[in-house]
C-alpha cells in the first residue's frame, strides 16, 4: 500500500527531529551562518523599507513634471507647490506635497531593460539581466533579492526573519526574478506573507501556535512535533530546503513574540490604521512599518500583484488599453493610494523616531514615454525617470541629478541602477564592494556601481 506525499514528509519531519541531539530538546537544529567579516561602515540605516511600484509610474505625471513643455509632453495634470520650495509635485499628490521637505528624489535613473521581467529583476536586485526579454524566467543562475543578500551577509539573531516580502508574488506571464535568495540558498528566501493585510482578522497562520499549546509546552518535544507538523505547512509553501532549516526557521519564530505581535494589525488604533488607507496597500506599508519597529531589516512591499494597466486596478503599467485613458486611472487608482500610504509612512516613522534609521526607496522598474501616445497614455520609458528615497541617513529637502527640459534623458549623466544598489548597502553598513558567490563559485561584487554619495546626509 502507498503512503500519501503529505504522509512520508511528515514521517521526513519527524525523522529529521529524532536524528542526532542538541541541548535538552535532544533536536537537530543547525544555526544559520554567521555573519561573514564585513569591512565596517557605520550603520545609517539599520533597516529598509522598499515600496517596489510594479509596472512602471510615469516620472513627468509625479516627481518631475514639465509644466513648460508642449501638452503632448506635459499631460492633464498640474504641479502644485510642495514643502521645498522650488520643487512642485502632481495636483493628486497633496499630501506628499507636504512631506516633500522630507525626502530625496532620485532623477535620471536610466538603463535599457524595456521589458516588464527585465527591468523588474534588475530594480530588485541591482543587478543587469543578462538580456532585455520578456521571457526573462526566475532562474538560479540570476542574482539574488536586496534583502536575500543583506541575509546572507549579516543576518538578524534567530527568532526574527532579516527579510520579508508581501502582499504577493509579482509577475509578468512568469514569475519575476530576484524576488528571493537564488543562488544563495533557499534558507535565505523572504518570509513570504501572501495574506491581505486589510482583510478582517490578518494573521499568518505559520506564526500562530495552536490554541491549545503554550509556548512553555512547546519545549516539550512531542508537542514540538505536533505544533509544527501544522506550522510548516505554510512555510513548505515557500519551497523552503532542508527539513531541519524549516523546523529552525519556525521553531524560533514560534517562540518569538516580537515576530507575531508585529503582524497584529490589531494593535494599531483605528486612527493609524484609516491615515495608511483602509486598502491592501495601505494597510502592507503599515505592516512594513510594524516589521521594522520589530527588527526586520528589509522588507519589500509590492504596490501590486499585477502590472496593471486596463482599468482602475493593478499596477502603474498604464498604456491605456481598451480604450481605458491613463489619467483616470492614474487619479482614481494609483495616485490616491500613494498619496495617502506614502506620507503616512514617513511622518509614522518620523514620529516615532524611526526615519533616520529606516531607509525608504520608492521606485518602479522604468519610467513612461515623454511623449503621450495615441491611445492618451503613456508607454515603458527606461532611459529617464525617478525614485524616491527617505530616511536611513539620505538627505532631507534634497534633488539628486535632474532630466531634461521633456523628461526624456538625464540633465547630465545619467544614474544607474548599480549606484543604487550600493547607496542601499553602503547605507546599511554593508560595502558594496563584498563579493558573494553563484553557483559555480563565481564571485560578484553585491553591488555594480559606487554608492551616491550626494544624498548622504
Amino acid at each position: 500500500m502507498l503512503r500519501s506525499p503529505s504522509l512520508d514528509l511528515r514521517f521526513a519531519r519527524r525523522k529529521a527531529l529524532q536524528v542526532g541531539g542538541m541541548g535538552v530538546l535532544g533536536l537537530t537544529m543547525p544555526r544559520l551562518a554567521a555573519a561573514r567579516p564585513l569591512s565596517h561602515l557605520p550603520v545609517r540605516a539599520k533597516s529598509v523599507i522598499f515600496l517596489f511600484q510594479w509596472g512602471g509610474p510615469s516620472h513627468i505625471d509625479t516627481f518631475d513634471m514639465k509644466p513648460n513643455a508642449p501638452d503632448t509632453i506635459r499631460g492633464e495634470f498640474s504641479p502644485i507647490s510642495t514643502s521645498l520650495p522650488g520643487l512642485p509635485v502632481c495636483e493628486h499628490l497633496p499630501n506628499m506635497a507636504k512631506v516633500m521637505h522630507k525626502v530625496t528624489l532620485v532623477h535620471g535613473l536610466q538603463h535599457d531593460m524595456t521589458h516588464h521581467n527585465s527591468a523588474g529583476y534588475y530594480a530588485l536586485s541591482g543587478r543587469r539581466p543578462p538580456f532585455n526579454d520578456q521571457r526573462l524566467k526566475d532562474t538560479l543562475d540570476l542574482f539574488p533579492a536586496y534583502g536575500s543578500v543583506i541575509d546572507d551577509l549579516a543576518p538578524n539573531p534567530q527568532g526574527l526573519p532579516t527579510f520579508v516580502a508581501h502582499p504577493y508574488t509579482i509577475s509578468d506571464g512568469s514569475i519575476t526574478p530576484a524576488q528571493h535568495a537564488s543562488f544563495l540558498g533557499k534558507r535565505h528566501n523572504p518570509l513570504l506573507i501572501q495574506s491581505d493585510p486589510n482583510e478582517k482578522g490578518f494573521g499568518v497562520p505559520e506564526l500562530s501556535l495552536p490554541d491549545d499549546v503554550s509556548a512553555e509546552r512547546l519545549s516539550s518535544r512531542r508537542d514540538m512535533l505536533e505544533a509544527l507538523d501544522q506550522q510548516l505547512e505554510g512555510l513548505e509553501s515557500q519551497a523552503v530546503t532542508g527539513v531541519d532549516q524549516m523546523y529552525d526557521r519556525a521553531y524560533q519564530m514560534l517562540l518569538a513574540p516580537s515576530v507575531r505581535e508585529a503582524f497584529d494589525l490589531s494593535q494599531e488604533t483605528n486612527v493609524v490604521r484609516d491615515r495608511y488607507g483602509r486598502n491592501t496597500y495601505g494597510q502592507s506599508c503599515l505592516l512594513a512599518r510594524r516589521l521594522v519597529e520589530a527588527g526586520v531589516k528589509f522588507v519589500n512591499v509590492y504596490f501590486s500583484r499585477t502590472i496593471g494597466g486596463r482599468r482602475a486596478e493593478g499596477g502603474w503599467d498604464t498604456h491605456g488599453f481598451d480604450n481605458t485613458r491613463m489619467y483616470p486611472i492614474l487619479k482614481s487608482w494609483q495616485l490616491p493610494l500613494t498619496d495617502q500610504a506614502l506620507p503616512a509612512l514617513i511622518n509614522d516613522l518620523d514620529e516615532r523616531g524611526l526615519l533616520d534609521e529606516t531607509l525608504i526607496v520608492w521606485m518602479g522598474e522604468f519610467g513612461r514615454t515623454p511623449r503621450i501616445n495615441a491611445n492618451a497614455s503613456r508607454d515603458h520609458w527606461p532611459a529617464c525617470y525617478t525614485a524616491l528615497l527617505a530616511g536611513g541617513g539620505v538627505r532631507r529637502g534634497h534633488v539628486f541629478g535632474a532630466s531634461n527640459r521633456d523628461g526624456a534623458l538625464p540633465e547630465s549623466r545619467p544614474i544607474r541602477l548599480g549606484e543604487v544598489a550600493a547607496t542601499v548597502y553602503q547605507q546599511m553598513g554593508i560595502d558594496p564592494t563584498t563579493e558573494i558567490h553563484d553557483i559555480t563559485g563565481r564571485p560578484f561584487p553585491i553591488a555594480d556601481g559606487l554608492p551616491l554619495d550626494g544624498i548622504v546626509a
